[in-house]
């Protein structure tokens, strides 16, 4: 299928604070309580639609083990987007926020668009982080800040709608050049080598598998 532009997406975050099932819910509309740890990354790919244009979403989810944060950065290059994300019953995984922020920004274009998520939002009882420090952290960091849940779906399509029309904006705006790769951009249409076609679950795109785990 063709499309006008490609855009590359990473999430980074602590280990399991729901990555992985944030990418299944927005790639194949399904939620698994059991996941397998993210060892190293795993990959989904979605298409969608912004000012009239099919733009197709190279999603990369990395692991959060501080053994593989050497991997999840080299990933950080060439990423026109980010989701970084908490878990909000977990309070050590908000106070980690900071330096996978600056860990994030210091391998990556300055012009990476940055979206805060919350999650686990449908956990209200456990919850350990209130909403308006998130709020806070982002309007501080100056990033858009959203509470999800991937397993009822809450605001998980608006979380990546929202990035990817931003960074469809700075393109307008001639932030992003879309002839460097480097960026995080590709023009359509024909298919990229190595990207997987159509919808995909981070399943099917798992560079590596390890141990079952919660995942949300």
């Amino acid at each position: 299928m063709s499309y006008a532009y490609l855009f590359k997406y990473v999430i980074i975050g602590d280990t399991g604070v729901g990555k992985s099932c944030l990418l299944l819910q927005f790639t194949d509309k399904r939620f698994t309580a059991v996941h397998d740890l993210t060892i190293g990354v795993e990959f989904g790919a979605r298409m969608v639609t912004i000012d009239n244009k099919k733009i197709k979403l190279q999603i990369w989810d990395t692991a959060g083990q501080e053994s593989f944060r050497s991997i999840t950065r080299s990933y950080y290059r060439g990423a026109a987007g980010a989701l970084l994300v908490y878990d909000i019953t977990r309070r050590e995984s908000f106070n980690h926020l900071y330096t996978w922020l600056e860990d994030a920004r210091q391998h990556s274009s300055s012009h990476m668009v940055v979206m805060l998520i919350g999650n686990k939002s449908d956990l209200e009882n456990k919850r350990a982080v209130r909403k308006e420090e998130g709020e806070a952290f982002a309007r501080e960091h100056g990033m858009v800040f959203m509470e999800t849940s991937a397993k009822t779906a809450s605001n998980v399509e608006e979380a990546f709608l929202h990035t990817a029309k931003a960074i469809y904006k700075k393109i307008q705006q001639g932030y992003f050049d879309v002839n460097n790769e480097g960026h995080g951009i590709r023009l359509g249409p024909q298919e990229p080598t190595g990207v997987h076609t159509g919808r995909s679950s981070s399943g099917h795109g798992r560079q590596a598998s390890g141990d079952r785990s919660g995942c949300c």
